[in-house]
This record gives C-alpha cells, structure tokens and sequence, in this order.
C-alpha cells in the first residue's frame, strides 16, 4: 500500500497529558489502524521535517456509550502513537504554542 504521509498522520492528539510529554520531545498523534511504526515515523520526518528516534503505538478500543432506551452504541477505536523526537532534531512548532 503506497499510502502518502497524510493519509497516515490523521490528526494531533492535544490532551495536558500529551502537552506535557512535549517537554521530553514526545508528541502524540491519531494515526491509520493499519500503519505501523516505520512508516509513522517516515511520515512524521516528511512532514514536520524532523528525525525520529523512536515510535510507541497504542490500539484504542472505543468506549461503549449510552443512547437512551436504545442498546448502548460504541465509538469508533483508534490507533495513537507517540513520537519520540531525537537530541538534535528541531522541535515541531505547531505545538509550541499549545504548552
């Protein structure tokens, strides 16, 4: 599958946890469930022009809601990973504003 970066990177993640790991040059992203941890970290690096050290992913399962008298409905799961920047690499500036 010759997926560009875009379509790998969906969104960031802007939680206070994920804010606060910024300090530590980690930066959380929604990505595509079937991506994994190479091609997020190439697509990152084209991206935000940036050099990766490492990638953790997590599978979240989505949370189950209630909708009134009808059966529960259920979120749609997602896949996040967090980006771990290098020493010399320049940060991501589209978080800087946000801590």
């Amino acid at each position: 599958m010759a997926a560009n970066a875009y379509d790998i990177i969906k969104r960031p993640v802007i939680t206070e946890k994920s804010m606060a790991l910024t300090q530590d040059r980690k930066y959380t992203f929604l990505v595509s469930k079937s991506a994994n941890k190479i091609e997020i970290g190439k697509a990152v690096e084209e991206i935000f022009g940036v050099k990766v050290s490492k990638v953790n992913t997590i599978n979240m399962e989505g949370k189950m809601k209630r909708t009134g008298r009808f059966p529960a409905g259920r979120r749609p799961s997602y896949k996040k990973a967090i980006v771990t920047l290098t020493e010399d690499s320049k940060t991501i500036e589209f978080f800087e504003g946000m801590v």
